[in-house]
């Protein structure tokens, strides 16, 4: 089992590049964990304060989770992975069996940021990207998908996004063994990356 981890900051083209890559390998090779499915459950908090709650931070994600799915993924054993609702800030009831994969792509801005799920890695990768195109990314998603005007958007990534990004998430990118440019648009470096993992696939399968 080949296990990556594909970080970069909020915007950055993250989904497209795990995206790429699963759509150049045969189908059923790929299980992807999204790191935000892992957020803590905030239900206990009152409805007003879930607002205020930093999901951009370490602290916002129930590593040992992962981890232990991770673990478990490598032992040929299913998992529930949990999911999470941006709309209510809750895990929810419901959740995802994910099967054992020859691939397993662990994707999100703060994954290279645990050391103890960065070792599990074979392969981390981050994904760059213009702070401005990032902004623009975040905004047209948020407003779409989680109910925000581009005003909370905007107020948020100046008190939560910029500063994270540049405490947790920039500082990230010194783990990486492979760093895209341009995100998402960087045909050569996907084509590289995905190569690559072709190529540990057939040697592990020999």
């Amino acid at each position: 089992m080949l296990i990556i981890g594909i970080a970069g900051g909020t915007g950055s083209g993250k989904t497209t590049v795990v995206n790429k890559i699963i759509n150049s390998l045969p189908a059923g090779e790929v299980a992807v964990l999204p790191q935000d499915s892992y957020y803590k459950d905030s239900s206990h908090v009152p409805v007003e304060e879930r607002s205020k709650i930093n999901f951009d931070e370490p602290a916002a994600i129930e590593w040992s989770l992962l981890v232990d799915h991770i673990k478990q993924l490598k032992e040929g054993k299913s998992i529930e992975m949990p999911t999470y609702s941006y709309l209510t800030c809750t895990r929810q009831a419901e959740t995802v069996t994910v099967a054992p994969r020859e691939v397993v792509i662990v994707e999100g801005i703060l994954v290279l940021t645990d050391p103890v799920l960065r070792d599990m890695m074979d392969v981390k990768v981050f994904v760059d990207a213009d702070a401005d195109d990032r902004l623009i990314r975040v905004i047209a998603r948020d407003c779409v998908e989680r109910g925000r005007t581009p005003m909370m958007v905007l107020n948020r990534y100046q008190d939560v996004l910029k500063p994270m990004h540049e405490m947790y998430i920039e500082p990230s990118k010194r783990y990486a063994d492979l760093i895209v440019p341009q995100g998402g648009s960087n045909v050569v470096a996907i084509q590289l990356l995905t190569d690559y993992i072709e190529s540990r696939l057939r040697r592990s399968s020999m």
